[in-house]
Parts: C-alpha cells; structure tokens; sequence
C-alpha cells in the first residue's frame, strides 16, 4: 500500500498553469488617427491631379497615401460600452483596452475581444442526493460577470462553458451537505434555509470560477423538490411527521393547562379533590384538548363514588 502511494505521488503531473493577470494595454483613441487618414486620402487625390501632367512625380503621393491610408485603416477597432479587447503581440497578451468608442492600436498587434456584461445563467434541473441520501431535483439561477478577461480568455479553454460546468458542481457538492428537510427543525436543511443554502452555493461557486477571472453576483435556488419515483412516498412521511409534532405539541399544552387548573383550584380553595377526583378530571380534561372532535358535555347528578 505504501508502495502504490509513493508511484502515485511521484508521478509527473505536468507543468502548472500560469495564471494570467489583466492590466491596461496601451492603446489610443480613433479619432486622431481618423485625421492622418483623410490627410492619406488628400495626397492620393493630389497625387492623381499630377498624374497626367507629370506622372513620375505624382505617383510618389499616390503610393505613399495608400501606404499610409492601409497602415491607419487596419489599426481601426470599435468597442462598445461594457465591451473589452486583449491585445496580443505574436501570441504574447499586451493588455486589455476596456475605453468604448473607436480606438486604435499598432497594425501588427492582434485583438480579441470579450464581453463584460452582466451574464444571467438558470441551470438545467439537476438530480442529486441529499445529505440523508433522498434523490431530489436542483436548479439555481446565477448572475455573474468577467473581471479579469486575460484569465477568462488565457486561463481556460470557454470561459462560458467552464462556469456552466461549475454551477452545475457547485450544486452537486452542497446539496448532498444538507437533507431536504427537518421536521423537528434541529438542523440546517434546503427547504428551510434557502438563503443559507443559497450563500454556501455561491461562496462554492465563486471559489471554483475565481480562477477563470469571473465574479458571482448572486445565486439563488430556483427549484428544489423530490425526485418523482419518491415524491409520494415522501409527501405522506411529511404529512405523518407533521400530525405527530403537531399532536405532541397539543399534548404538552393540554399537559400544561391541566396542571394550571389543578393548581389554580388548590391555590384558591374552590373545591378539594382527593386523588381520584383528581384522575377524573385530569382524564376529562384531557379528553376536551386533546380530541379532534367536539366534546358533549355530560351531567353528573350522581356521586364519583357511586
């Protein structure tokens, strides 16, 4: 046995990750540059009025205002608001632009870009079992956005497949931490405590997609119920464990009211009871809390002792 652990932990697990980290690239606005290309646009138009009357000399505006008008054109970019662009240079991250509107950049460097908008997720309804081993049925609605676009980009493979994956077992995990319910409300259960089990799940699933540069806004469970093949089954266990609490706590206040009675008739001298009598009207009282139906009243002309 310790031989197997000692391969295990000595195999080669492969290089780790390297995290990335967004910082600001260096990037410019549009418009300038707009400038430059009407001023490309101009030596072409020149360029061409010389052409006919002297070519060997306008040729040379007309080559070089294309040459410009090509170089200022391809660094155009638009980014709308919420909207972000990596810049890469060969494969290497050059930073992210986050400014909307029209911007430019070095034709050589290459851009990609990513939304940063909030993104409002409702899983699939989930089956899995509870802490006692019930199967129930699971769904979360989450909110959640990108923070970090070099390791949503850089980091792993879809940043939006990777936080589907994870909500889905981020459910997994904290629902088999809790039963589905508690009828003597002694622990901590889905169905009674959804905002508890609610911040577990998103505290869970902010710590499994911090590493793709997503933030959780909010999680909240959506559905939660038993599975079918034992919904039945379960709502009639349920329906008993709710009578049986409900006819002890009427038992404990027949209990209780039976004792004031008593004790409030011998306080105040109203009539004394010999222990008999006292069985009698403790089993009469009892009878009148405690019974389902309407008492009838009967007439005692007699004696108890008759």
């Amino acid at each position: 046995m310790n031989t197997a652990n000692s391969v295990s932990d000595s195999a080669p697990r492969g290089p780790a990750l390297t995290a990335s980290q967004e910082y600001e690239a260096a990037t410019m606005s549009g418009y300038p540059m707009l400038i430059v290309l009407l001023l490309a646009i101009a030596a072409i138009i020149y360029g061409l009025t010389l052409v006919p009357d002297r070519p060997e000399i306008g040729i040379i505006p007309i080559i070089g205002g294309a040459l410009l008008a090509a170089f200022t054109v391809a660094g155009f970019y638009l980014l709308s608001p919420n909207q972000a662009a990596a810049i890469q240079l060969f494969g290497t991250y050059k930073g992210t632009d986050r400014s909307a509107g029209l911007r430019w950049l070095l034709p050589w460097l290459t851009r990609k870009k990513i939304s940063v908008r909030i993104h409002n997720v409702t899983s699939d309804t989930i089956k899995v079992n509870d802490l006692r081993g019930n199967p129930i049925e699971v769904a979360t609605n989450v909110v959640w956005r990108v923070t970090d676009t070099a390791r949503a980009l850089f980091d792993v493979e879809n940043y939006q497949e990777f936080v589907d994956i994870q909500i889905e077992s981020a459910i997994r995990v904290i629902a088999s931490r809790y039963p589905y319910d508690d009828i003597e409300h002694h622990e901590v259960t889905l169905r009674g405590d959804a905002a508890e089990v609610s911040e577990q799940l998103e505290n869970q699933l902010q710590d499994r997609v911090t590493r793709a540069g997503v933030i959780i806004d909010e999680c909240r469970l959506t559905h939660l119920a038993y599975a079918p093949e034992i919904a039945q089954a379960m709502l009639r266990r349920q329906q008993a464990e709710a009578v049986i609490s409900a006819r002890s706590k009427l038992v404990q206040g027949a209990v209780g009211m039976v004792e004031m009675a008593l004790t409030m008739l011998s306080e105040k001298g109203v009539v004394e009871l010999d222990d008999e009598r006292k069985a009698a009207m403790v089993s009469n009282l009892m009878v009148v809390l405690c019974s389902e139906r309407d008492t009838q009243p009967v007439v005692n002309a007699g004696s108890l002792y008759q």
